[in-house]
């Protein structure tokens, strides 16, 4: 009973953490209900697609995949190239997910071989698989884009004549899937009122007495994300995650099951990967900016760090941590840096934290993870000598 509840508290530890600091942070902060509502609503659909797009490495067993980046650099390229030919809108959004897929499959095939090759250490294999391509990236988009990749839109282009600036405007896609189906929820007293949202009519979803104001649903965004995670339940069933989830359970019984584990993993993460890449590109429509060198560095960090703070683990992760990550660790984030302001007299304490979070939170599970590793193994010999004993 006590290892029950030992265990229990062990495994739900990092988000009963953050409950409590943002059960304090909140009335620190000043922050009405309706502005902390609209944050959550627009960070849930900037941030959850790329989030979810961890899942399936870690049924697979192949742990936190920090090897996202990769798919969302290819999310990237083609943001670039849409923005260079002036296609805007959702054709836009397609056509950059289109532009992206084959760098992402080809970039994501790339990963899985290294980290067939790497079993065991596939985390950091991973990070710093992250970190070489992202070279290969920068010299593109520095180098070859203008020069030996056509680029015609001077906008883009560094004053030498060749090379992306730092950065670039996405204003011809900002919000439209966002927008899509202009939603907004309302109190009591903008009952009956229509609100102009991108030029057309929004309808009133619900009414709410205790909001001040109207906030904004990017409906269309969360539909996506819902669509997505059907995919992942229904993929679960299918015989190719069956087997993944096989490999995670134990490499060795599913490869004497028949189950050709190496393929399986290259899978894994190839569809990660590209997942990543549309992740990417559902973030910046809602940002409306690229930053082209650095867009992409956190995306993996904080995505990882928010899916273990919504009580994921290294080798266990479920949609409801997702979104229990996603809430959590960046209710935090607004709240954090005005708390700090209004507690100590300054704003920066609260960005320390939140960077500090963001890291330590990772190596809190990395630990986490290698000591029930070997509470188990110490388990199984256990069991071992007493089979050997009663024999």
């Amino acid at each position: 009973m006590i290892r029950k509840l030992f265990d229990i508290i062990a495994n739900n530890a990092v988000p009963a953490v953050f409950i409590i600091i943002s059960a304090f942070a909140i009335p620190l902060s000043g922050y009405s209900a309706s502005y902390l509502i609209q944050e959550m609503l627009t960070r849930i659909g900037r941030n959850s697609f790329l989030i979810l797009s961890l899942l399936i490495p870690i049924m697979a067993g192949m742990g936190l995949n920090f090897g996202m980046v990769l798919g969302a650099m290819a999310g990237q390229i083609g943001l670039l190239f849409i923005c260079d030919w002036g296609i805007v809108g959702i054709p836009g959004m397609v056509l950059a997910c289109l532009i992206g897929t084959p760098i992402a499959i080809v970039l994501g095939i790339f990963c899985g071989h290294v980290l067939n090759r790497a079993k065991g250490r596939e985390m950091v294999t991973s990070y710093i698989l992250g970190f070489f391509i992202n070279g290969v990236y920068q010299m593109v988009v520095l180098y070859l884009m203008g020069w030996i990749i056509p680029i015609t839109n001077p906008a883009l282009l560094l004053s030498r004549g060749y090379g992306v600036r730092n950065a670039v405007s996405l204003l011809g896609i900002r919000g439209v899937l966002d927008n899509l189906i202009p939603t907004i929820i309302t109190g009591t007293q903008g009952a009956g009122q229509f609100f102009n949202i991108n030029g057309g009519k929004s309808f009133i979803l619900v009414q709410l007495p205790f909001l001040e104001g109207a906030i904004r649903i990017p409906l269309a965004t969360l539909i996506v994300i819902g669509l997505f995670c059907i995919f992942i339940m229904w993929f679960r069933k299918t015989k190719l995650g069956q087997d993944m989830r096989a490999i995670g359970q134990s490499q060795a019984v599913a490869d004497s099951a028949g189950i050709p584990v190496n393929r399986t993993r290259i899978i894994a993460i190839v569809i990660s990967t590209v997942l990543a890449c549309y992740g990417q590109i559902i973030y910046l429509q809602n940002m409306g900016t690229l930053n082209t060198y650095n867009s992409h560095d956190q995306a993996g960090m904080f995505s990882i760090a928010a899916l273990l703070i919504g009580g994921a683990s290294v080798s266990r992760a479920t949609i409801a941590n997702v979104f229990a990550g996603v809430i959590l660790f960046h209710l935090m984030f607004i709240v954090a840096p005005v708390a700090g302001k209004n507690l100590i007299g300054d704003a920066q304490i609260g960005e320390y934290f939140r960077v500090f979070v963001s890291y330590g939170i990772i190596a809190i599970a990395l630990v986490l993870h290698a000591w029930r590793r070997n509470r188990e193994r110490e388990a199984a010999r256990r069991s071992l000598r007493g089979n050997k004993g009663g024999e």
